[in-house]
């Protein structure tokens, strides 16, 4: 039975990407939350000065927009531009500007957003149809090849795009073209039509919020059919298995994520949203168990997630080799996507730890500090500093010390954009007579907690460079409500301040429950002194190795920084001596031998104890993880080893 919805409301002041009917929180609007200052403030900025432009400068280059100009005009032809998906570059793109545009106001965000509409509503065919690589002239026919085709996958970025336009200006062309290819779609695959589904899921986000922002049930139907679907051998099957598209296992059967990280997270943020819309618990308990043994087992200390590089797959549990790390930065986004909303379905503060965890650690490592280069994937180890791609190439690999203007697959980019124009939209929620912060910036959040009540907070902090969060109530009603701050699994001594009055705070949320006053200040200070990491003895790829992290950061080391006539290979580092912070990074006592060039005939020796011969002390300077590579192509490692009396894991 369907669950009685509430208005998911299309206020073109108030736009949030997700807005379940039902749920433990409300996220904020747009209009509830402006970011001020700091690390966050400073990546939106840059993103909405150079990362667009440079997203559509490339786009137009290569012909993915001409693409739409040219099944328009009837011109087709087998030497298209672009992987099959190029597509949906374009409709994230716009997603990012129409966000933009309900963020800031922007007319040039606006301006893009029409510009790029124009280009792309004439290709649609007259029943709804709409891609440039399949259907037309010279190319293959509709739905030929579900399995890599991406059709359905281009059609769910599009429908998604008029979600953000929808909820920030209202109904425009972009929505009218989004509402035809949500009815094609389902009037070819609903109950009547092709018992079938798309290899990489993507539609089922796009049918399930543009339903609820419409209110639309056939679109939340079509959404809660494609589910179901998934697991029961629709696809054929290819080399990699039925598991690459998540076609081998029902969603309510399986125990843990697997095959292509991207596409099993996209699928599992879907599930998600059909089981709130539904009030189907079985189907989020399902999606809460393959997030708890994903996170247990199968995710990286930066919450990145995809072991694989071969088909850029979650891998077996414990299998997290460093250096062979795919953390793709699309799996991040769609990390946070999962967890954003089964926070918001339950309430759980564990989700906004792992949103921190990516945010910080995979989402903000992809652009250079510019907003025109970016990382594809993101292992925790660089061996090879490798070549700098160029500012005016394509990189046809994703595996580089280096970031790249722009791939032959250009997913991250896009990605990366619509996220960060969206990033205070997951720093709060309200719920009746309640408001919790849950991500740290500077920022000032008037937040409506129901019945008239509103509340007004001004939140100034250095976070995640200092730990101190004063919070500065600004507006309050004249009655209790109860002002909920997260503190992170890792801040173990955390306090809370109130006045005179201080107490400690454990992990979780810190809770003040009464009548607050203008003018008042709260303080939270949060522990971000460096501290040791160990892996659990399973992780055998890191064994024997620790890492650095400093509040929610995790940390590493770059060849650029090591003395003179050493190389990474030939770092150790001593525990028996804390981390500190020091100038331009983390310090750790380490050990460090010398530079050989000698041709071993052999890789292995005899064992033996204590550091290598000849290793000398040193301070080995430790960077965060975010901002490797900015000072150009470098080895890396997140993971070193520990000096031989320190090895033990638990």
């Amino acid at each position: 039975m369907t669950a009685h919805r509430t208005s998911t409301g299309t206020d073109p002041t108030g736009g949030r990407p997700v807005v379940p009917s039902l749920g433990r929180q409300r996220p904020l609007g747009l209009n509830e939350v402006q970011l001020t200052s700091g690390f966050w403030a400073t990546l939106q900025a840059t993103n909405a000065a150079a990362t667009f432009e440079h997203c559509e400068h490339w786009m137009e280059r290569l012909g993915w927009l001409a693409n739409f100009d040219r099944v328009a005009a009837g011109t087709t032809g087998p030497d298209r531009p672009g992987w099959s998906f190029s597509d949906s570059e374009v409709y994230k793109l716009i997603e990012a500007l129409s966000w933009e545009f309900g963020r800031s106001g922007n007319p040039a965000a606006d301006e893009a957003v029409r510009r790029l509409t124009a280009r792309i509503a004439p290709a649609q065919d007259p029943d709804g149809y709409l891609n440039t690589c399949y259907g037309h002239a010279h190319q293959q026919p509709r739905y030929s090849d579900l399995e890599m085709g991406h059709e359905l996958y281009c059609t769910g970025h599009l429908l998604q795009a008029a979600v953000a336009r929808l909820r920030t200006t209202g109904e425009d062309e972009l929505v009218r073209v989004a509402r035809r290819a949500a009815d094609h779609v389902c009037e070819t695959f609903g109950d009547d039509g092709l018992r079938a589904v798309c290899g990489h899921p993507e539609i089922e986000i796009g049918l399930a919020e543009l339903g609820r922002a419409l209110c639309e049930e056939r679109y939340l139907e079509q959404a809660r059919l494609f589910v179901d679907r998934r697991g029961h051998g629709t696809l054929r099957d290819i080399p990699l298995g039925r598991a690459y598209f998540q076609d081998d296992v029902p969603v309510r059967k399986a125990d843990t994520w697997r095959g292509h990280a991207v596409r099993a997270l996209y699928l599992a943020a879907a599930a998600v949203d059909v089981a709130v819309e539904y009030d189907d618990a079985s189907l989020l308990d399902a999606v809460r168990r393959q997030w708890a043994h994903a996170v247990a087992r199968q995710t990286y200390l930066t919450g990145g997630m995809g072991s694989r590089h071969q088909d850029e797959a979650f891998g077996a549990d414990w299998e997290l080799p460093p250096d062979r790390a795919y953390c793709e930065t699309c799996a991040g986004v769609a990390s946070v996507m999962v967890s954003w909303r089964l926070y918001l379905a339950t309430g759980d503060i564990r989700y906004a730890d792992l949103i921190e965890r990516t945010f910080l650690n995979v989402i903000a490592t992809s652009p250079r500090s510019d907003g025109r280069a970016f990382f594809y994937a993101n292992p925790l180890h660089q061996r090879v500093a490798g070549n700098w791609p160029g500012e005016d190439r394509v990189s046809l690999r994703a595996e580089s010390g280096a970031r790249a203007a722009w791939f032959d697959v250009s997913c991250c980019p896009t990605n990366v954009a619509r996220t960060l124009a969206t990033w205070h939209s997951y720093a709060a929620t309200a719920g009746e007579g309640e408001l919790t912060l849950l991500q740290y910036a500077g920022m000032r959040i008037s937040a409506d907690l129901g019945c008239g009540r509103t509340l007004g907070l001004e939140v100034a902090t250095s976070y995640p460079d200092d730990g101190l969060v004063v919070v500065r109530v600004r507006q309050a009603p004249a009655e209790a409500v109860a002002l909920r701050l997260r503190v992170p699994s890792w801040a173990h001594g955390a306090m809370l301040e109130e006045g005179e009055r201080r107490h400690d705070v454990a992990p979780g949320t810190a809770v003040v429950d009464r009548e607050l006053v203008p003018g008042e200040e709260i303080r939270l200070h949060l522990p971000v002194t460096p501290r040791f990491t160990r892996p659990d003895r399973r992780v055998d790829a890191v064994r024997g190795c620790v890492a650095v992290e400093r509040g929610p950061l995790v940390y590493c080391a770059e060849s650029v920084d090591l003395p003179p006539g050493t190389r990474l290979d030939d770092v150790t580092v001593d525990t028996s001596h804390a981390p500190m912070d020091g100038d331009g990074g983390v310090l750790v006592r380490g050990l460090v031998g010398p530079e050989t060039d000698a041709e071993p005939s052999w890789p292995y020796a005899a064992a033996a104890d204590g550091a290598p011969g000849c290793a000398e002390a040193a301070e080995i300077v430790l960077v965060p993880y975010h901002r490797w590579a900015e000072r150009g192509p470098s080895e890396m490692r997140v993971w070193l080893p520990a000096t031989a009396r320190d090895r033990t894991t638990r």
